[in-house]
């Protein structure tokens, strides 16, 4: 069963920051994107193969602060 993942994101600024935050999480193997906008991003995922924890790392290694997760 999927869970929804609400993250909200600092540093975003630009169409760029958003097609790199979609670009890292369309990556992480059973995360689907639902949206990606500036400051903020929406995702549903399999908890029985990725964590929220490493969703919010992905986006924090490519440079943008996940301040909070919902």
């Amino acid at each position: 069963m999927q869970e929804a993942l609400g993250l909200s994101i600092e540093g975003m600024h630009c169409g760029a920051c958003v097609r790199r935050v979609t670009d890292a999480l369309g990556k992480i193997e059973g995360v689907e994107v639902s949206s990606v906008e500036v400051g903020s991003a929406r995702v549903a995922f399999d908890p029985k193969r990725v964590s929220a924890e490493k969703i919010a790392g992905a986006v924090n290694r490519i440079g943008f602060t996940v301040r909070s997760e919902k």
